[in-house]
């Protein structure tokens, strides 16, 4: 792994002002370093900033004080080797699932027929080699977050930053999706940080565990996860150390979630 981290906080604090001029401080003093190559994920009570971490990483928010670097250089705009996954499907209805997954390419001065070449490769990839000529509204939700992994995966992106992208399926296909996350981040180098609800998705799929506090949020504990890979979701969580992992990050986060 490089020295240079792939993204760093220090002492990064966010205050948000209303348009009565009433102020709100999301996260307070918070540092963190995420290592090239590493998986990261972050969990804390609804409200503490988890989600913000994201925006101020990609450009889209600016710390009030404090600083925020990507492999090395201060943040001041949005960084094209940054992927983002959302919680809800940013897809074009419109578009076929290999036009949607061929739209990175494009938009990033391929040619079409390039763009279609590679998007009919990471559309298999992800097993919707049947479905290229879908739309979205055809398909299902866990086929959906497919497609938006191709779509991010196809600009190989050497930071990926996912806003509780499975929150919304229902166990199996949560579970199949994380399997297919893991399979595509262990083959790119890349690095990975996952802003979760769900305490048992951070420790089976992340290296290292960050804990936020209740608002403002700062960073309480750091916990890593020295579970072997590869990984298997349905059978990880069966591990006793992963058990033992999840009673003592969750009286942590207990805590916080109190006082939120």
């Amino acid at each position: 792994m490089s020295p240079t981290p792939a993204i760093e906080f220090s002492n990064v604090s966010l205050r948000f002002i209303d348009a009565k001029g009433n102020a709100t401080v999301a996260l307070r003093n918070f540092s963190m370093s995420v290592a090239r190559g590493e998986f990261v994920a972050i969990v804390g009570p609804t409200g503490c900033g988890k989600s913000t971490t994201l925006n101020m990483a990609t450009g889209l928010l600016k710390p009030t004080v404090g600083e925020v670097r990507v492999m090395g250089q201060q943040v001041t705009e949005i960084d094209p080797r940054i992927g983002f996954v959302f919680q809800a499907d940013a897809v074009f209805p419109w578009r076929t699932v290999l036009q949607n997954v061929a739209a990175g390419p494009q938009f990033r001065g391929a040619s079409r027929k390039l763009a279609i070449e590679q998007a009919a490769d990471w559309v298999q990839r992800v097993g919707l080699g049947k479905f290229g000529n879908h739309y979205p509204h055809q398909l299902s939700g866990g086929m959906r977050k497919r497609v938006a992994l191709a779509q991010t995966f196809i600009n190989k992106p050497e930071i990926l930053l996912m806003d509780e992208p499975f929150s919304a399926l229902d166990m199996q296909t949560r579970t199949l999706m994380q399997d297919e996350l893991l399979q595509l981040w262990s083959g790119t180098g890349g690095s990975v940080v996952f802003v979760t609800h769900d305490l048992e998705e951070a420790i089976a799929l992340a290296d290292r565990v960050f804990v936020l506090s209740a608002r403002p949020g700062t960073l309480k504990r750091v916990y890593d996860i020295d579970l072997p890979r590869p990984r298997v979701m349905s059978e990880v969580r069966y591990n006793e150390h992963f058990i033992e992992l999840s009673r003592r990050i969750w009286a942590d986060l207990r805590e916080e979630a109190v006082l939120a």
